[in-house]
């Protein structure tokens, strides 16, 4: 195993069982059903078939080995030499091809299980030598992780502790130090919100009606990005689509978004107010801010996955504050051009 394939906390290699059931390539079915019937082995999922160094050739399933012929060679099997008879046993090709590399994200490894109908998976590593394998019990256990390490980071607490479930008997102080980090870039961004609006104190004042719309507007901004970022945040670890077309997606989605608020922000700001202008204003704002915020939702998580970092640190305080700030930018920016 090369330094690449040593196994790190979340890879395929880590979530390995303590055993694994293999077969030669020039065994045949029914004395391999012997064996294992004499072993009394049953803590097994898949047969693993393995060529004389040690690689892997393919897997077989219970079902799979029990209606195979008696005299079929497994090595034959796996090469598909043996085409009629295993038309009927293994339906999908890929099924007994399905292997993964030691250093491939246990949440990767958990998603071609998923798109490959396999509820086990072997793993290799580079030169194709059998690892072991990740049973159906760790496998199902891996999304539901993920999940929790998710919404712990998507409400910006930072946990050491892999029991997420006892984060709410946590000791406080413990309790406070996962959540303050992005809390205190929060509370610097804040002030930077705060210096903006300072800004515009004499508009405001000479003209209450602009303060109304603050609170509206960055409340539909952040509800905007954290849909996206809830989107964003598992599928870039998982997507194989390229980054610009996964913005262009979300400049198109936030654009209709947008337009859509827009229209009907529109007759209400009109008719209440009674300024066709701030009306104005404040419709291109929401649009603007829209676009803005389901873009951003996207790109920043996906900077800090180009930086090593997982993407749900991005999301949260950190993601919200930056959307304020540039939601009150381009709403006084709207503001001043049109309004003032």
């Amino acid at each position: 195993m090369t330094t690449a394939d040593l196994p790190h906390q979340e890879s395929a290699a880590s979530r390995i069982g303590p055993r694994k059931l293999l077969a030669g390539a020039g065994d045949t079915a029914e004395p391999t059903r012997q064996r294992l019937r004499a072993e009394g082995r049953s803590d097994w999922e898949l047969l693993c078939v393995i060529d004389d160094a040690g690689r892997l050739l393919g897997t077989l399933t219970a079902a799979e080995l029990l209606v195979l012929p008696d005299a079929a060679v497994l090595g034959d099997v796996m090469k598909d030499v043996m085409k009629d008879v295993m038309k009927d046993v293994v339906k999908d090709a890929r099924r007994k091809q399905a292997r993964v590399r030691s250093g491939t994200d246990q949440e990767a490894m958990a998603s071609m299980a998923l798109e490959q109908g396999v509820t086990a998976m072997p793993v290799v590593d580079a030169a194709g030598q059998l690892i072991g394998v990740v049973g159906s019990v760790t496998m199902m256990d891996i999304p539901r992780r993920e999940h929790v390490e998710d919404l712990h980071r998507l409400a910006g607490v930072t946990r050491e502790s892999d029991d997420a479930r006892n984060a709410l008997e946590e000791p406080p102080l413990r309790s406070a130090r996962h959540r303050l980090p992005w809390l205190i870039v929060g509370l610097g961004g804040s002030m930077v919100a705060t210096f903006i609006v300072a800004r515009f104190e004499t508009a405001l004042a000479a003209k209450p009606a602009l303060a109304s719309f603050v609170p509206g507007l960055v409340y539909l901004a952040d509800a905007i990005g954290t849909q996206s970022e809830a989107v964003a945040v598992r599928g870039l670890s998982l997507s194989r689509v390229g980054i610009g077309r996964l913005i262009g997606n979300e400049l198109r989605t936030g654009l209709l978004i947008g337009t859509v608020l827009a229209l009907l922000a529109f007759p209400m700001v009109w008719l209440v107010f009674g300024e066709p202008r701030l009306a104005v204003a404040v419709i291109l704002a929401l649009a603007g801010a829209s676009v803005v915020a389901s873009v951003l939702g996207l790109v920043l998580l996906w900077l800090l996955a180009r930086f090593g970092s997982d993407p749900a640190y991005g999301s949260g305080p950190l993601a919200t504050i930056v959307q304020d700030v540039l939601s009150l930018l381009i709403y006084f920016g709207c503001v001043t051009a049109i309004v003032l």
